[in-house]
């Protein structure tokens, strides 16, 4: 069995997540891992450009942090206890270009995420960031989709 003493969990918050963040926990847990929860704030459309009224993008950009961070402080409410080792992570820019380069800093041995199971015309359009993970990552990857009544 291959040890998995770094494990590194990616959500974006949904009940997708939520359902994949069982797992991750759980193996963390078993294999005593260090498990760092990531949260990769997509990069907002450049509106310096734009006038945006009553507030500037600045101002936009750390309320956007402020929110992932709160948000991530309740995803992580109570469910990192137990564990050997966590840390939580918020970034910036392309999820899944953000959540391989983690991986490779920190040199994880595992990335757990959710995937939404888009099919057809929305993951033409929409494409599936665990997708490119698994194509393009150096680790092991599990992908965790959520039963029927999930969904």
């Amino acid at each position: 069995m291959k040890d998995f003493s770094k494990i590194l969990f990616a959500t974006d918050f949904s009940e997708t997540s939520e359902y994949a963040f069982d797992y991750a926990c759980t193996l963390a847990k078993t294999f005593k891992s260090k498990l760092i929860v990531m949260h990769v704030i997509n990069e907002p459309v450049d509106l310096r450009g734009f006038y945006v009224p009553h507030i500037s993008f600045d101002s936009l950009e750390k309320e956007i942090e402020d929110a992932a961070e709160k948000m991530m402080i309740k995803f992580c409410l109570g469910k990192l206890t137990d564990l050997a080792e966590s840390e939580t992570v918020i970034v910036s820019g392309i999820p899944y270009d953000e959540i391989i380069a983690l991986a490779d800093k920190e040199k994880v041995s595992l990335v757990v995420l959710g995937t939404h199971g888009r099919a057809g015309l929305d993951h033409l359009l929409f494409g599936s960031t665990a997708e490119r993970v698994v194509r393009r990552s150096r680790c092991p990857v599990m992908t965790i989709r959520p039963t029927a009544s999930e969904e």
